[in-house]
């Protein structure tokens, strides 16, 4: 394979909602290239892109699909997106290597809630757009309307580069604005016939013509001199204008496809090579230390690892970008996030299931490699002067939704693990963690459909078979007042005895908090507790009561339960303990005495102080549809959220609340189904606060009925 410098490289992610034809046009694309010979088919199962068994069964992509085509002495890397928002993560990480976003819209149904959550992040990475407007063919489609909704929902800088002559049933037509010439497609696709436009086209064309002329000429300013001079613009000039405009987000073209038939990709790609920006063209990518990355072939190398992924009989394969420097076969690197040292001992161009060898990979370019050591998604290799250097993360976005997972046989817990800990691997947005708090392995994802696949793939692949459950709160319990306690631990046995006896006072802890003054305070330890919150230990013994040997044991039982609190088993925190007065026995005493006599004081003291428990509050934002806003308020209102304020967003509304952990189970699917799946969300833990009475009330007697069936 011909080895591409950076100016003869286009990076593309095609994105869009689900059904939109994404992989058709994919394969559309690597057929036109001369990749593949038969164009397969997401129905006949047999595409480049979707694959995979769980892409099989569903008939939909689930992970982004790395893929090449050669078009005109170019060559375009492609990665083929997920359309559900549950896999945004597979999006995310297409965006951040690639130079331009096509957004593939489906005729029949305008602007669809994938349109409207991928622009979101489109906007956010700053990347360049083009849009596809697709299935001309079918019976309702509609371009006009779709365009209007494009403009609404976008800006006027969606400009016009095709448009329809006979959108519909027996669709083969488009006046393509920028050659202003009428293109034929043959039935099944293939090279369209060119010619001049019909007289009746000529006005609408003209109009959309001058405007991708005028856009043209203010993306640089010797463009404008031009066209003021002479009214218009050159073909080389505007081919120019055009380049600048969208490297610059200042317009974004839309063309026509039928890619089921093939009909508009070949087009598409010619404008694709000439016309959409190389990776040196845009915004440069910056490392972690704000550097700018270059795109020079004599520099040391940089490669950013942007997807990992499993392939049965090859192993783990890592898939990068080249940003500095010239990548060859066996050549030796260091991951700057590990310290790893990893040799790419093969490189591959990728389409789907399908690698070739290369022996070179060029700045700009995309490739993949196989069985690194220790090296995974947003890690960077680096070596020589660029050695330590990081590219810029991508930044996942956090869990909607977390469910407890169990093995349905007990031998298989450490084996899923392994299995849970090799699919972060490969998607960083579905994320474990063993809860010593919770006593269950929690799985966190971006909506019920993700945990799902999840699932499937844990039980069909690996042959472990798996439950999920309600996840459990960590909630956390307090004190609201001072209060006393005393304890005596004693125990005879034979031979030598154990003794011990504590007198304490506990109060509750808060920042500025005066000392109490009741007794002389002697030394004073802070403990900062992992969980959060504070315990203040005041040692206050006079005359010698309790030796000072043992007051560490007695601030080991004190953590103990503060580790299992009284109330329901949970952290305990933000309390002031004061050890004050105590006995000793010359012989029974000891260290395990003290320890059991401070835990039982500590418990004893806790559930005299006006005890009560603090539950985890989220900052929720949802952006929601104004017409769903009522809807969406009203529901949230029911999860006992505080709104703390709404602001617009284009044609969303953003709701900012306050929501308790506890009653956003399931939210994702609630939302969906509340909105139609128009709205996204996001959560972020904000603080603890005190629960009401009566969910107190309900959480201590289901702890108590816990307690019954445990003895």
């Amino acid at each position: 394979m011909k080895v591409y410098q950076t100016n003869e490289i286009k990076n593309i992610a095609l994105i869009g909602g689900a059904k939109s034809g994404k992989t058709t046009l994919a394969e559309a694309m690597l057929f036109e290239g001369g990749v593949i010979n038969r164009r397969g088919s997401v129905d006949d199962k047999n595409s480049v892109s979707d694959y995979r068994e769980i892409e099989l069964e569903r008939q939909a992509s689930v992970f982004s699909t790395v893929m090449y085509s050669e078009f005109a002495g170019k060559k375009i890397n492609i990665i083929d997106t997920p359309g559900f928002d549950d896999f945004i993560g597979e999006v995310i990480a297409a965006l951040k290597v690639a130079d331009t976003a096509v957004m593939v819209v489906n005729s029949q149904n305008g602007v669809e809630v994938g349109t409207e959550i991928t622009w979101r992040y489109i906007n956010n990475l700053e990347k360049p757009a083009v849009f596809l407007v697709n299935q001309l063919e079918a019976e309702k489609a509609n371009f006009d309307e779709t365009l209007r909704q494009l403009k609404s929902n976008f800006g006027e800088r969606v400009l016009v580069a095709q448009y329809p002559v006979n959108a519909g049933h027996g669709f083969d037509s488009v006046v393509d604005v920028l050659k202003m010439k009428l293109y034929k497609f043959p039935v099944g696709g293939g090279k369209p016939t060119i010619s001049d436009l019909p007289a009746e086209e000529k006005d609408k064309a003209e109009e959309y013509h001058n405007a991708i002329i005028e856009a043209a000429a203010e993306s640089e300013e010797a463009l404008m001199e031009a066209f003021f001079e002479n009214g218009s613009l050159s073909e080389q000039e505007l081919a120019k204008g055009i380049n600048q405009g969208i490297a610059t987000r200042t317009m974004f073209p839309v063309f026509c496809a039928c890619t089921k038939h093939n009909q508009g990709v070949n087009r598409f790609m010619e404008f694709a090579v000439e016309n959409l920006p190389s990776p040196n063209e845009v915004t440069s990518t910056k490392t972690t230390d704000g550097k700018d990355l270059s795109f020079d072939a004599a520099a040391a190398p940089v490669a950013f690892v942007f997807k990992t992924a499993v392939e049965p009989h090859l192993g783990e394969i890592s898939f990068f970008k080249v940003y500095d420097g010239t990548i060859t076969e066996s050549i030796d690197l260091l991951n700057s996030t590990t310290n790893a040292k990893e040799r790419l001992s093969q490189l591959f161009v990728v389409a789907g299931k399908n690698r070739q060898k290369v022996e070179k990979v060029m700045p700009g370019d995309i490739a993949a490699t196989i069985k690194l050591k220790d090296t995974h998604t947003n890690n960077t290799l680096t070596s020589g002067k660029n050695q330590g250097l990081s590219v810029s993360p991508i930044v996942f976005p956090e869990p909607k939704i977390r469910m407890a997972v169990k093995a349905k046989n007990t031998a298989d817990e450490e084996k899923l693990a392994g299995i849970l800990k090799e699919m972060n691997n490969i998607d960083p947005t579905l994320m474990y963690e063993h809860s010593k708090e919770l006593k269950q392995l929690i799985l966190s994802g971006q909506g019920e459909m993700h945990l799902n696949v999840a699932k499937w793939m844990i039980e069909n692949l690996n042959k472990v078979g798996i439950e999920f459950l309600a996840p459990r709160i960590p909630y956390r319990e307090t004190i609201t007042k001072n209060a006393k306690a005393t304890y005596r631990h004693k125990k005879q046995s034979g031979g030598a005895g154990q003794f011990g006896e504590v007198h304490m006072m506990i109060e509750p802890y808060y920042e500025g908090k005066p000392d109490q003054t009741e007794f002389p305070i002697r030394s004073r330890d802070e403990h900062q507790l992992p969980w959060g919150g504070v315990l203040m230990f005041h040692n206050c013994i006079v005359g010698g009561a309790i030796d000072a040997r043992f007051l560490p044991a007695i601030l080991k039982g004190i953590m103990e339960k503060m580790e299992e609190g009284p109330l329901t088993g949970s952290y305990a925190r933000d309390i002031i303990v004061n050890v004050y007065d105590g006995k000793m026995h010359p012989v029974d005493s000891n260290e395990i005495s003290f320890k059991l006599a401070g835990r039982n004081a500590f418990k004893e003291a806790f559930k005299n102080a006006a005890p009560k428990i603090l539950e985890p509050i989220y900052d929720v934002e949802v952006m929601v549809p104004e017409e769903k806003m009522g809807d969406v308020m009203t529901d949230l209102q029911g999860r006992r959220a505080i709104i703390m304020g709404m602001e617009s967003e284009g044609n969303y509304q953003k709701i900012k609340a306050k929501v308790p952990l506890a009653e956003m189970n399931r939210y994702s699917t609630s939302l969906s189904s509340l909105t139609s799946g128009r709205a996204t969300y996001g959560m972020k833990f904000a603080e603890y606060q005190q629960v009401p009475m009566d969910v107190q009330d309900a959480l201590l007697k289901a702890y108590e009925e816990e307690e019954k069936d445990e003895e």
